[in-house]
C-alpha cells in the first residue's frame, strides 16, 4: 500500500465523495502501515471490521487523522456513538465517506 498524509484546508470539492474516498483511503493505509494487508484494495464498500480487520485502536487513530485534517467539521466519535453495535461492526468506507460529504457541506467546505 502507499501512504499518503493529508494536512492543510480541505481542497475545493472536498464534499465530492471521490475526493474524500481517497483523503479517507490515505488516512486508512497510514492507520494500517505494517499491517499484512497490502493487497486490500479499499473501495466503498470495504468494512473496516471484517475487511480490514481494524480494532478499537486503529479507529482512535483514524478519529485522530480524520480531526488533523478536517478539524471539528467531522467528529468521528460524534458519529459512531449515534449508531447500533451492529452498524458499528458493519460500518463501511462508503459510509463514513458519506458522513465526511455531509459534514463538509453543512460546514460550508463543498
Amino acid at each position: 500500500m502507499t501512504t499518503t498524509q493529508p494536512s492543510g484546508p480541505a481542497p475545493a470539492g472536498a464534499g465530492d465523495e471521490a475526493a474524500v474516498l481517497a483523503e479517507l483511503t490515505g488516512m486508512i493505509e497510514q492507520v494500517l502501515e505494517g499491517y499484512e494487508l497490502d493487497d486490500t484494495e479499499i473501495t466503498m464498500e470495504t468494512r473496516f471490521g471484517r475487511d480490514l480487520e481494524l480494532e478499537s485502536i486503529d479507529l482512535v487513530t483514524l478519529a485522530g487523522l480524520l480531526q488533523d485534517r478536517y478539524g471539528s467539521a467531522v467528529n468521528f466519535a460524534e458519529f459512531v456513538a449515534s449508531m447500533e453495535l451492529e452498524e458499528i461492526i458493519e460500518l463501511s468506507v462508503g459510509r463514513l465517506v458519506e458522513h465526511v460529504c455531509l459534514c463538509l457541506k453543512a460546514e460550508g467546505r463543498d
